[in-house]
């Protein structure tokens, strides 16, 4: 255990999340790309997003329950691999099909991240879980905001989208070299029976925890996916929104400790779900330069979402170990994919009609933006109730936590 050396590891695992987060900022700003080059339609297009995810939680699920065994450098060995994989496969695609298989296999990588990352930091700072969780968790909106820029400088400059697919080689290559270098630890702080693992995922709390990530996630990542063909024609720049609302996540996930000190992480998730709705709600009404107003708005509310939901499970459900942690990911992934098609669909079908109440052009994909966010905006309301329930029996929680 001398020789480990939780900073490296931690620096690996940050690296490792950024390129899971550029695949997802790259992939929202080439769409328009492959809509073009491949002729693809924005539902294609929602089923390669679906299959990018949906490997995901296929990864957290397989892996998760492979944790206790394999440890988490091998869980991080796949993930470069599938990386590689998925990234070059993308790079030299011929059309809707090998799109597909490229996006699954980035997919799946990322899910290895999250199913190796998470328990190992949560084991690695036993007494910190929520806040360091939150602080790793930063580089997926940091990841965001690279990716997006990237994509955005790379697009004017016309270098193709197939260019930046291969940007995203730089970082995987890094975290590849530090993963094979470092010694890991091994698990001293998480509950590594198996069997336990998976009595505990049939508690009521994970269950309705489980219910409660699905729509976090798509609130999230649902729309952040989307932000190009959602925003497009609203007068602002979908990348630099994109790019301002993970920023300020980035910055407001660094700072959670205070925030996560102050409320608890039951507190955290009630508000996020109230204040993503007034931004999500902003957003489908928002035109111009109000559209950034919105953004911030929204940017507050999805900030501690992800990474709260995890440290809430190492927290509130310990027993459930890597595996409870794995799945509570899972579930947001699966979710999104899931809905990814069915965004894709409101998009479609908003346009139309647009079209058949009269509108052209640039107001036409104004109001299939707007139809479709208004659809989202159903999530985190849902949530509302959810986390107020939570919230109301918060004390039940923490005392079921500690016996």
């Amino acid at each position: 255990m001398s020789s480990v050396n939780p900073s490296k590891l931690f620096t690996a695992s940050c690296l490792a999340l950024i390129v899971t987060a550029m695949s997802f900022a790259i992939r929202a700003g080439i769409l328009s790309e492959l809509s073009a080059e491949f002729t693809l339609t924005d539902l294609q297009l929602g089923w390669i997003n679906s299959m990018s995810v949906i490997g995901f939680p296929v990864a957290m699920m397989v892996l998760g329950l492979l944790y206790n065994y394999f440890g988490p450098k091998k869980l991080m060995a796949v993930a470069f691999i599938g990386h590689l994989l998925g990234l070059i496969l993308t790079m030299f695609a011929t059309g809707f099909w090998s799109l597909v298989i490229g996006a699954f296999f980035i997919g799946f990588a990322n899910g290895s991240v999250e199913a190796a990352c998470n328990p190992l930091i949560a084991d690695m700072y036993p007494k910190n879980k929520t806040t360091m969780l939150n602080r790793f968790h930063v580089w997926f909106p940091g990841g965001i905001v690279i990716g997006a820029l990237a994509s955005a400088l790379m697009s004017r400059l016309q270098t193709g989208w197939e260019a930046q697919i291969g940007i995203m080689l730089i970082p995987t290559a890094i975290y590849g070299w530090l993963v094979f270098k470092q010694p890991f630890p091994k698990s001293e702080h998480i509950e590594t029976s198996t069997g336990t693992n998976i009595k505990s995922l049939f508690s009521p709390l994970y269950i309705f925890m489980i219910l409660c990530m699905s729509l976090t996630a798509t609130t999230e990542l649902g729309t952040q996916q989307w932000v190009e063909r959602l925003l497009s024609s609203s007068g602002a720049h979908p990348m630099i929104i994109l790019a301002l609302s993970t920023g300020l996540m980035a910055i407001g996930r660094q700072f959670a400790g205070p925030v996560i000190h102050r409320l608890n992480p039951i507190g955290v998730l009630l508000s996020s779900a109230i204040v993503s709705a007034i931004g999500i709600y902003l957003l489908s009404i928002a035109t111009g330069g109000l559209v950034y107003l919105a953004t911030v708005v929204f940017a507050l509310g999805v900030c501690y979402f992800w990474p709260t939901m995890i440290g809430f499970t190492g927290e509130y459900l310990p027993k459930t170990g890597a595996l409870g942690m794995s799945l509570m990911g899972g579930a947001g992934m699966f979710a999104l994919s899931v809905w990814n098609p069915i965004i894709g669909g409101w998009i479609d079908a908003s346009r139309a009609e647009a079209k058949l109440a009269g509108l052209t052009g640039e107001e036409a994909e104004l109001a299939a933006g707007q139809g479709a966010l208004g659809n989202i905006l159903f999530f985190p309301l849902i949530l509302i109730v959810a986390f107020g329930i939570l919230f109301a029996l918060r004390s039940k929680v923490q005392k079921a936590a500690a016996a």
